[in-house]
């Protein structure tokens, strides 16, 4: 085979298996994004978060995932967490609001958001993380499984690591609507129609049992809804009149069937708009 053969055979070669992951400044920035095709991890120079006081109707989970987030950042034990529950009401906006609150006091505690697609290189992503001297909250949002997804397994390496188990820097913290990573329809087919109903979904249905912290979110009420949007009001210095400002809250809600917090923010930015205040 002559040598011009040989240097295509080499360069084919390479282009399938591509350079290792070069590792970024973690000083460069607190937030770090995980991508694939190439595998990388890119900056986010300014976080999408709100404050953590603003974060209202949830202090039981606030409280306890900032406890448990603080310990980490100072180098104790701490536990993977889901936050699970109903749509809009500030799972992943509490996830980074605590990260916010803590990075100033911790600033070797990194915050890196891996989509679900890409949990296959997560093995890759963790032994890249294993050798730095930071510590990172491995952060999945909007986290579920169908009856024929894979993806589940990846998970696993995760929260249990393997023979090298979870490197001692990271902590993964993932939000989800559904308490067990898959609808309960598919859960209650699988029993009914398996051979051993015990054993059917253990496997995955387990897989949220490896979250040490299960923190519940559930619908607000109207008072916590009014709340919310008095607290953003508050701290953008919005004012309106009490019986107005909660006459045109009652109605956003009606015309969107729904109460939230993503549906009290939306309404707030409404209102922001309409009085002339930029939101930063």
């Amino acid at each position: 085979m002559d040598q011009i053969a040989l240097t295509r055979i080499a360069e084919a070669l390479e282009r399938m298996s591509p350079a290792p992951l070069e590792t970024p400044d973690f000083n460069a920035a607190s937030a770090f994004v995980w991508h694939v095709g190439p595998e990388r991890l890119e900056a986010v120079e300014q976080v999408n978060r709100v404050d953590l006081d603003l974060l209202v109707g949830i202090n039981r989970s606030r409280d306890t995932l900032l406890e448990n987030t603080r310990r980490f950042a100072q180098g104790f034990a701490a536990n993977n967490a889901l936050l699970w529950g109903a749509r809009g009401m500030g799972k992943s906006s509490l996830v980074k609001a605590v990260h916010g609150a803590l990075a100033c006091d911790h600033p070797d505690l990194k915050l890196v958001e891996l989509q679900r697609e890409d949990l296959p290189s997560v093995a890759r992503l963790l032994n890249h993380l294993r050798g730095s001297e930071h510590r990172f909250i491995l952060f999945c949002d909007d986290l579920s499984f169908s009856h024929d997804d894979q993806h589940y397994k990846s998970l696993k390496a995760v929260l249990d690591g393997g023979i090298e188990g979870r490197p001692e820097n990271v902590v993964f913290y993932a939000t989800s609507n559904r308490r067990h990573l898959m609808p309960r329809d598919m859960i209650e087919n699988e029993r009914s129609s398996a051979i051993n109903p015990s054993e059917a979904v253990e496997e995955k249905v387990s897989l949220s049992d490896r979250f040490g912290l299960w923190l519940g979110f559930h619908p607000c009420d109207q008072d916590e809804y009014l709340a919310m949007i008095a607290g953003y009001c508050a701290a953008y210095g919005v004012e309106v009149d009490a019986e107005e400002l909660r006459a045109e809250a009652v109605e956003w809600q009606a015309t969107r069937g729904a109460r939230s917090g993503r549906v009290a923010w939306q309404f707030f930015t409404d209102l922001a708009g309409r009085h002339g205040v930029a939101l930063r």
